[in-house]
């Protein structure tokens, strides 16, 4: 199976794709999401990440065997289409699209909140316009400068959590005192490890399950790499280790160092820690990096969707005027098109904020499950062909065993979600929008046919 080829830029490195997929996974979900996984299962939340952190490990495996081989701007869009059929990498790469244009505008409207609250004479509209501009420039300006920017933006939320853990430990071995009981004990203290059962541990476990989502940007960026194959099996082992490691070492800080059920862990479970511990101006500080947290989100999804929509259009399963590339090797439409669409998506959130746009954010909470599922299926069905063809410089571990039981958690998950009231919403929401994706495929591939047999 040859390479997609794409007349892209390839500035990227490995430090920028590293960096890239830590800035899409550690987010605003990271930074306030948190806590609502503390309430729900309390210290026992650790088995939830755990469980979530192992089975994004094996999914990003899965990728990064597919990505070392074949190299593709549609990265799990084009392996669904190679190894399940067309319909599977038209319906998996609109969704993801979908997925991401909405997210843009949640992630710009959310930025803009903060910054015109620091600047109460400033029109939030406007704080919105500049962002959504200066992004524009970045994305268009090649692919090095918009991996340097992100870089930088990812590497100050990095620093800012190894703050946050260096604090942790300050306190939790006593060099700050926060005049309460810190530690195991502590912890322990408040109902146990598992307060709320195992129902708490699943209830956490879909609470922060689709923090994690944002990684698989990595594979998108490998085509733009300078050295895909290389590049894309040390960006992927190291980005999974690392967000585990920050994840899960920031949620065992929170847990240690404050009683689960503090109301204040719940609403803001970093900016309550740092307070503890006496860090002046803690939640000014949060504050900023959660605005560096939504922007350098919105940065690389602005990237995302351009690059699937350039790849679909490219591979005739969309309008070929995203194919377009400019002097500096970027798809300069297709980045126009995801900056308007994003800015709709912002004019919902201010004008319908609980009518429409709370029916498309719906629709796009448990997508992440249905695109994890069709890479399980893609790399289960490649994997013979690849190894046949001599390509294959990476490989998923236990093959097929662990595929199989990728696939198998990810359809427990999808129970679990029927006993959850917003979660069955979001399911069912998410399954008419795979629907949906899916007649139009139909639909269009009936007209073409039709169009053929009249030439």
């Amino acid at each position: 199976m040859p390479a997609v080829q794409a007349p892209l830029g390839h500035g990227l490195r490995v430090r920028h794709l590293t960096m890239m997929g830590l800035g899409s996974a550690i987010g605003a979900g990271l930074f306030l999401g948190t806590g609502v996984g503390i309430a729900a299962a309390g210290p026992a939340v650790l088995v939830s990440y755990v469980v979530a952190g192992a089975l994004v490990v094996l999914l990003m495996r899965m990728l990064a065997e597919m990505a070392s081989a074949v190299p593709s701007s549609g990265a799990f869009s084009t392996y669904a289409e190679v190894g399940i059929g067309r319909w599977a990498g038209f319906t998996v790469g609109w969704v993801y699209w979908f997925m991401l244009v909405m997210v843009l505008g949640v992630e710009i409207t959310g930025a803009s909140q903060i910054v015109s609250g620091w600047f109460p004479g400033i029109p939030q509209w406007v704080v919105a316009l500049v962002f959504v501009t200066f992004f524009a420039v970045v994305n268009l300006s090649g692919v090095r400068r918009f991996g340097e920017f992100e870089f930088w933006f990812a590497t100050i939320k990095v620093v800012a959590i190894i703050g946050f853990l260096v604090v942790g430990a300050l306190v939790l071995t006593g060099v700050i005192d926060v005049g309460q009981p810190v530690g195991i004990q502590a912890m322990l203290s408040d109902g146990g490890f598992a307060p709320n059962g195992v129902a708490g541990i699943a209830a956490g476990l879909l609470a922060v399950l689709f923090a994690f989502g944002g990684i698989e940007i990595v594979t998108i960026a490998a085509a733009e790499s300078e050295d895909p194959a290389r590049s894309i099996a040390r960006a992927a082992a190291s980005v999974v280790w690392r967000i585990l490691f920050f994840y899960i070492g920031s949620v065992t800080v929170m847990i240690l160092v404050m009683p689960w059920s503090s109301p204040e862990l719940v609403a803001g479970p970093f900016v309550s820690v740092l307070d503890i511990a006496g860090v002046p101006g803690a939640g000014r500080v949060m504050e900023a990096v959660v605005v560096i947290a939504l922007l350098s989100a919105f940065n690389a999804n602005v990237y995302g969707t351009s690059r699937m929509v350039f790849s679909l259009s490219q591979r005739g399963d969309g309008p070929r005027y995203f194919t377009g590339v400019s002097r500096r090797g970027v798809p300069n439409r297709a980045v126009w098109t995801s900056i308007v669409f994003g800015l709709v998506s912002v004019g919902l959130n201010a004008w319908l904020p609980d009518q429409i746009l709370g029916i498309l954010l719906n629709a796009v909470g448990a997508t992440l499950l249905g695109i994890w599922a069709f890479i399980a299926v893609s790399q289960l069905r490649l994997r013979p062909r690849l190894e046949r063809e001599g390509t294959l410089t990476l490989k998923m571990w236990a093959f097929p065993f662990l595929t199989w039981v990728t696939l198998a958690a990810l359809a427990a998950i999808v129970v679990l979600m029927l006993f959850d009231d917003t979660a069955r919403q979001q399911l069912l929401a998410t399954s008419g929008l795979f629907l949906l994706v899916v007649g139009v495929y139909l639909v269009r591939e009936q007209v073409r046919r039709r169009r053929g047999a009249d030439a």
